[in-house]
């Protein structure tokens, strides 16, 4: 468990400090700091962190962590469930079309709140198609939209009151 939270910490800290565009590049600079890793844990690592790849100016891509100051503390409570990320800071819009949800967030966010969003396992929702700042959220077709907005303003950690459809 020791050698797992120091890899963690040290791909936070490479991730935030480092344009790293791949698992293979993530993976060689590990092994140079003493941590050797598998592609398959590397890539578990970096689910457990809910990163996502973003395109840089120079048309490569990177990873990068969704923005909470104490998600790393939540991510690194093992043995405790995660709380729910405070997105707010990612979260941009939504927009109702019947029983579709169209949520807009800042580049990079999309995936990493529709997984939340389809891990919340609310029955209201049927699940979620993410891009890279785009969501399209798929509802019951009898679920009101106050329902609806009291689901996401839940999961995103906001008050009902501060959720508007824009």
């Amino acid at each position: 468990m020791k050698n797992r939270k120091k890899r963690i910490d040290l791909i936070i800290e490479l991730i935030k400090h480092q344009c790293i565009g791949s698992q293979d590049e993530l993976a060689e600079i590990l092994a140079e700091k003493g941590h050797p890793v598998t592609q398959a844990t590397l890539s578990r690592d970096l689910k457990m962190l809910r990163t996502t790849k973003v395109p840089t100016d120079r048309g490569t891509y990177m990873y990068v962590l969704p923005e909470s100051d104490s998600l790393k503390d939540h991510l690194l409570n093992f043995g405790q469930p995660l709380a729910r990320a405070n997105y707010q800071s990612g979260f941009i819009s939504l927009q109702f079309s019947g029983n579709l949800v169209v949520i807009k967030t800042r580049n990079g966010y999309a995936s990493g709140l529709a997984y939340d969003i389809d891990m919340s396992n609310y029955p209201e929702i049927l699940g979620t198609i993410s891009g890279t700042d785009t969501i399209l959220a798929i509802l019951r077709e009898d679920v009101s939209r106050a329902r609806a907005a009291e689901v996401l303003a839940s999961i995103l950690g906001m008050d009902i009151d501060d959720l508007k459809e824009l």
